[in-house]
């Protein structure tokens, strides 16, 4: 198997769900890059140095992960970097609809490259960093969907202390 996995996304913010796709993919591959993108379309709450400072802190723990971040074409960025398997978290079948476009059009873009689908575990399949801005942004209480660092974070950003 490759020893090399790239986990792309904006991570806006980072959810224990994404966390439970990246304990997941790091029992498989000897190294783990996830790689925050800026997405300016998206229009992200945090800005990307926020973000990578999030993953970093809910990731210390692992020294085979390293955090980065592209702006750009991820296919220019794998063929750069000569990796070859991506891993994308799958929750519903509205995922995989979008992900098998996004397969079959990287696969066009990078002919080597492999995408290795891994779902989360049920507690964190309706998780999505969406819901977890609008549940802050009325106040709510996300503590148990992300991580302490975040929580806070949202906590400030909302101004809800």
């Amino acid at each position: 198997m490759n020893e090399i996995v790239v986990y792309a996304g904006t991570f806006d913010p980072v959810t224990n769900g994404h966390l439970d796709i990246v304990n997941r993919t790091v029992k498989l591959f000897e190294k783990l890059v996830i790689l925050v993108v800026p997405h300016p379309e998206k229009s992200p709450l945090f800005s990307l140095e926020e973000r990578m400072k999030f993953i970093k802190d809910a990731t210390k723990k692992y020294k085979e992960i390293e955090i980065a971040s592209f702006d750009g074409l991820l296919m220019n960025y794998m063929k750069g970097k000569e990796v070859k398997m991506m891993v994308r978290g799958l929750r519903a079948v509205s995922d995989f609809d979008y992900e098998f476009q996004m397969v079959q059009l990287n696969r066009k873009l990078y002919p080597k490259v492999e995408t290795l689908f891994i779902m989360p575990g049920e507690e964190y399949f309706f998780l999505s960093s969406s819901m977890i801005k609008e549940i802050a942004a009325y106040g709510g209480d996300v503590s148990l969907f992300t991580p302490r660092i975040v929580s806070e974070a949202l906590k400030e950003k909302f101004h809800r202390k």
